[in-house]
């Protein structure tokens, strides 16, 4: 098994919690981080703003997404300007469609026609990776965000769907596949494996790093040992 610094792809932690981003950002294995609104919502965070100028104090040489939350395109737009505007390593984060199901692709060539970086979301078919992919200005750094976590939860299983994304990328030299929303750990192993560039992770399942290549003889007796544990705090009887 292939050690964490030996993967070629590249772990961005997901998230939006400071303390938690920032204790990531320090990781040298963390390549660059992502967020979204429901992240946002989650961490209780109540001016969008402030939070994003805030953590860009801190983080200033890996690449950070951050999204537009407007439901009209040219308000996403406007909105995408500003973010882009707010340091060279930001990715501005645009949903492949609206809530009306318009796709984002003639927003996607206005705002690579401008340079802007952008991190393309919410992906779930080939067919919406085609498209991103053909609207993208194949000169400016962009992330195609394929969500092969919520793809798995559908039962697909997404790793050809992932492998077919690999190809599909290639006319778009300065675009890289993001395997979004993994489930388990294993995920980084299968991404790496299929030559996916990017994925990203929560930090609850960054948490299992220290697993990697662990004894499965120790890590059933520690089982075993949890279970018993927990009988005797319990004061099981029979």
């Amino acid at each position: 098994m292939k050690k964490i610094e030996d993967l070629k792809v590249q772990i961005f932690a997901d998230g939006a919690d400071k303390a938690g981003m920032l204790e990531m950002y320090a990781k040298p294995y963390i390549k660059g981080l992502t967020t979204n609104p429901t992240l946002m919502k989650k961490a209780n965070i109540n001016d969008y703003r402030a939070f994003c100028k805030d953590i860009l104090t801190y983080i200033k040489d890996k690449p950070l997404s951050f999204e537009v939350f407007s439901d009209d395109f040219a308000e996403m737009e406007r909105q995408a300007m500003e973010i882009a505007s707010w340091g060279d390593n930001v990715y501005v984060k645009i949903p492949v469609t609206n809530t009306k199901e318009e796709t984002c692709y003639e927003l996607v060539k206005k705002l690579g026609a401008r340079k802007v970086k952008m991190n393309i979301t919410a992906i779930m078919t080939l067919t919406q990776v085609w498209n991103v992919v053909a609207s993208l200005n194949p000169n400016v750094p962009s992330y195609v965000s394929v969500f092969a976590g919520r793809i798995a939860d559908t039962g697909r299983d997404p790793v050809p769907m992932m492998t077919a994304a690999v190809e599909m990328l290639k006319v778009a030299p300065a675009a890289e596949l993001i395997w979004a929303s993994p489930r388990e750990l294993l995920n980084i192993f299968q991404a790496d494996q299929i030559g996916c560039q990017v994925i990203t992770v929560t930090n609850d399942i960054l948490k299992k790093l220290s697993l990697v290549g662990y004894d499965l003889n120790i890590y059933s007796l520690d089982t075993v040992k949890m279970f018993y544990n927990d009988a005797v705090a319990a004061g099981f009887k029979l």
